[in-house]
């Protein structure tokens, strides 16, 4: 008996689903090893990590707010990954969203008025957009490879916030910790719901959802994106321009990555801190391919990795899981995803040897 690969005709749809499906089956197997390796019971493990954040409103709720910035993020990383835009500078761009917005706060500090939080709104998507702006220039200017400027600029803006909160914008009143002023009432997310901190962000979350969904299958410049992502060669004959994507995948995530950062400094943080988020600008990539670019597909995807993050958390407090065991999860993920991938253009046939193939 024997394994044989065979490239299949064309791409199999329903290996497009089955694989996310079947890399999170295996990641689940891969877990349960990880904790019996570390002497954790791996059924207490596995019920605090994926049962427990659905049993209350509240934990829910954690895991909406969580979801949303990775959601937004990666629509906007989708959108750039289908036309061959490799921007993997999200992390930077959230962080310089959130700088701008969190200086629209801090000279606003002592007013009132509704006029404040769209202010920090517009702020928070044209700096991120400002900071992506780089890369696509650089690109389309000088060809330079945007995937490593836009991640080396990730690491500049996070020395940037650093700056500021230990620097100009530490809070006089802090006790000299490396925090801004905590922001007023009219430059904070009200939650949407009582007892729960689910803000407007989710909804803002589902409306980008909708709307790339709707650009990527309804419109000309979705068609483009299309096909300067599968056939470039054919794209360039047709005329669609490859610096108008390039322009357009970067400004469109950096835009979405910076409103994240807004989201998260007037909504749970409520003021500057040097380490913004545990890294949602990177996670999203991951959120990005495992809904396999599609807006829809993207959705379930940041609500599972949202529920890990909230399980993680879980776990540590329960069970003694160390705080890694949450990245680990999400790295094995993104690591089966990749390394089944292949049965979306291979299908794989056993043969017994010396005799006629008998199963596929």
């Amino acid at each position: 008996m024997a394994l044989r690969f065979e490239p299949r005709k064309g791409t199999s749809r329903a290996m497009l689903i089955a694989t996310p499906l079947l890399a999170v089956l295996l990641t689940l197997v891969a877990g349960v090893i990880l904790f019996l390796s570390l002497n954790i019971e791996a059924g207490a493990a596995l019920y605090h990590f994926f049962i427990e954040p659905l049993e209350s409103l509240s934990s829910i709720g954690e895991v909406l707010i969580k979801a949303a910035p990775l959601i937004m993020i990666a629509v906007g990383l989708a959108v750039g990954f289908r036309a061959n835009v490799w921007n993997i500078g999200a992390e930077g761009q959230l962080t310089l969203g959130a700088i701008a917005s969190g200086g629209v706060a801090l000279a606003f500090w002592h007013s009132e008025g509704a006029y404040i939080l769209p202010l920090m709104m517009l702020a928070g998507i044209l700096g991120g957009m400002a900071w992506a702006a780089i890369p696509a220039f650089l690109r389309a200017r000088f060809q330079v490879n945007e995937i490593l400027s836009s991640l080396m600029l990730s690491y500049v803006a996070g020395l940037l916030l650093s700056t500021l909160v230990y620097g100009p914008w530490k809070d006089p009143e802090g006790m000299n910790f490396p925090q801004s002023r905590m922001f007023n009432d009219s430059e904070t997310i009200a939650p949407l719901i009582e007892g729960t901190r689910i803000h407007i962000g989710v909804a803002i979350a589902l409306l980008v959802v909708l709307v790339a969904a709707v650009l990527i299958e309804r419109t000309l410049v979705g068609f483009e994106i299309k096909v300067a992502g599968l056939a470039p060669a054919a794209a360039r004959l047709a005329g669609f321009r490859q610096n108008r994507l390039t322009w357009l995948s970067f400004l469109l995530s950096g835009g979405l990555a910076g409103l994240a950062g807004m989201l998260e400094v007037a909504g749970p943080i409520g003021q500057l801190v040097p380490v913004i988020t545990p890294g949602y600008g990177f996670t999203a990539i991951i959120v990005a391919f495992l809904g396999r670019l599609n807006p829809i597909g993207i959705l379930f995807a940041g609500l599972l990795m949202a529920l890990s993050y909230v399980g993680g958390e879980n776990a540590q407090i329960a069970v003694g899981l160390p705080r890694a065991a949450t990245g680990v999860f999400q790295g094995l993920l993104l690591f089966f995803l990749l390394a089944t991938d292949f049965l979306v253009r291979y299908r794989v046939r056993w043969i017994h040897r010396g005799r006629q193939e008998v199963r596929s």
